[in-house]
């Protein structure tokens, strides 16, 4: 069995007459981060969607530990061991934090598997909160609770749509931490996000997506030199 845990060929994706994503490509091999960069627009979160089967690809396919899972069901796509987080959390206004988290079921058994207490180390505001509603709780907490709960999944790939949107510079530097010691813990993941430092500090690899299409990809240190491609896809 490869090391490549998921593999993304020529992925093409439609709207209609829109051609959204033409030909995307793009590995990530097991125990390392990968950051998809882009401007609004570019498909980076269509391209999350597609492989966890939100949205059907029109061509292409997508492998999960060497297992064709193109287009398949969400559901199914989830229980092969992929966590999704959305852009916009997928919190419940009226259930609280613990309600939240209890209610969910691991993908599979293993000897580290994550427990309540885990989560609410890594995200301490969540333990003090723990009664409250998911509509009371400040944007960066339901970004935590959106994250803790795709945790207590256990899954083998994380996969986080845009997890700094929004959020004031000290919660992000939260997030920034606790994604960091997730890394350090061995746990792969694929991170679309337009905050280019947290992409930088955080990513073994780095592919930058424009109109549709891969422009470039390979690791974060030749991107920084890279002012061309920086300037043209990135604006940075």
């Amino acid at each position: 069995m490869s090391d490549t845990l998921l593999r993304v060929d020529s992925l093409n994706v439609h709207y209609g007459l829109s051609h959204i994503l033409q030909g995307v490509s793009l590995e990530v091999v097991s125990g390392t981060v990968v950051g998809l960069l882009g401007r609004n627009g570019a498909g980076k979160s269509t391209t999350l969607k597609s492989i966890m089967g939100i949205v059907p690809p029109s061509a292409g396919s997508v492998y999960f530990s060497d297992h064709d899972i193109t287009g398949r069901a969400p559901h199914y796509v989830a229980r092969q061991g992929i966590a999704y987080v959305p852009e916009d959390r997928g919190v419940f206004p009226s259930l609280s934090v613990d309600e939240h988290l209890t209610m969910v079921r691991p993908f599979r058994n293993a000897a580290q598997a994550w427990k309540l207490a885990d989560v609410f180390d890594l995200f301490p505001p969540l333990s003090e909160r723990r009664t409250l509603g998911g509509g009371q709780l400040s944007g960066g907490e339901q970004q935590m609770l959106s994250i803790a709960r795709a945790l207590l999944l256990n899954p083998r790939l994380l996969i986080l749509d845009e997890p700094s949107e929004g959020l004031a510079p000290v919660v992000i530097e939260e997030i920034s931490t606790a994604l960091l010691h997730l890394k350090d813990s061995g746990l792969s993941i694929l991170i679309v996000e337009q905050n280019y430092p947290l992409v930088m500090q955080l990513s073994d690899r780095v592919a930058v997506l424009g109109k549709g299409q891969i422009r470039w990809h390979g690791e974060p240190g030749a991107l920084e030199s890279n002012f061309e491609i920086k300037q043209t896809w990135l604006g940075v």
